[in-house]
């Protein structure tokens, strides 16, 4: 009897409410210790007290399949079928992130493609940080409008498979939902509307002061180019008196040796003279 949706609940989508969360996973939420201590005799009144106490989203986890208390809490949420207006007063909630989650993914399950848009694209706007249980029970960091965007647009949150809803375009062809109006658009076109500005400006005439300061910056310049030049010529005159210098050594060098070469061919010339003497 615990484990029946209520007698005067609606259908949601053609099936039983319960029916939206795979039998497979339903049977281990049933069996599951939160399920069976926490959610017994739950109301929608008692429902938001354990709300406000998750502190974490997810699916199921580890290989033999345990359910976070988030989808138990969900479970349970098919099977009492709460009003729309406690739903909505969830998805309203701004000091309980959790509960936010909570209501915004119980809308998904079960709302109306125009009551899905309606209600969750103005939680793009928020930016908090939630913790996330995947498959190998680690927890992971996510952005609430991160995790409203995998409502809208994927097929699969929370290993639970989403039912089918209507592409935004079709709505608003039909006139049933209004164009999306981004929160960053105005900033966008303040930001563009700054950049024309600077952009057709028009330049005002240097004034005096700044005439002087440019004509002095000039004069500094040329003071400085001038400087410059004058140390390459000094540079340069050394350079070639080095040069001078070094040709002149050479050549007196040179003539040395020539010296030096005349001296012993001399000097063999007459040991030889010597020789020839004596032998006669």
């Amino acid at each position: 009897m615990a484990n029946r949706t209520v007698k005067d609940a609606k259908s949601v989508h053609g099936t039983n409410p319960q029916y939206l969360i795979e039998k497979i996973i339903r049977s281990r939420i049933y069996d599951s210790k939160y399920w069976k201590e926490e959610c017994f005799a739950l109301t929608a009144e008692l429902l938001v007290d354990k709300a406000m106490e998750l502190r974490y989203i997810g699916g199921v986890h580890s290989g033999n399949i345990k359910p976070a208390p988030f989808l138990c809490l969900t479970l349970k949420m098919l099977q009492i079928q709460p009003e729309k207006d406690i739903v909505v007063e969830f998805i309203k909630n701004e000091e309980f992130k959790y509960v936010r989650a909570l209501g915004a993914y119980y809308m998904r399950l079960t709302g109306s493609s125009l009551d899905c848009y309606k209600y969750l694209e103005p939680l793009y706007n928020d930016n908090r940080k939630l913790r996330r249980q995947n498959r190998q029970a680690e927890f992971e960091l996510v952005h609430m409008d991160e995790f409203i965007d995998e409502l809208l647009r994927g097929d699969r949150v929370c290993d639970v498979i989403l039912p089918r809803i209507q592409k935004r375009i079709v709505l608003e062809e039909n006139n049933e939902l209004d164009a999306k109006v981004s929160a960053l658009e105005d900033d966008l076109d303040e930001e563009i509307e700054l950049e024309d500005d600077n952009k057709y400006r028009l330049e005002e005439p240097p004034k005096k002061e700044e005439k002087e300061r440019h004509k002095d910056k000039k004069r500094e310049r040329s003071k400085s180019r001038s400087r410059s030049r004058e140390r390459h010529r000094d540079k340069d005159k050394d350079k070639h008196r080095r040069d001078k210098d070094k040709d002149k050594r050479d050549r007196k060098d040179k003539d040395r040796k020539r010296d030096d070469d005349k001296r012993r061919d001399e000097e063999r010339r007459r040991d030889d003279d010597r020789r020839k003497d004596d032998r006669r």
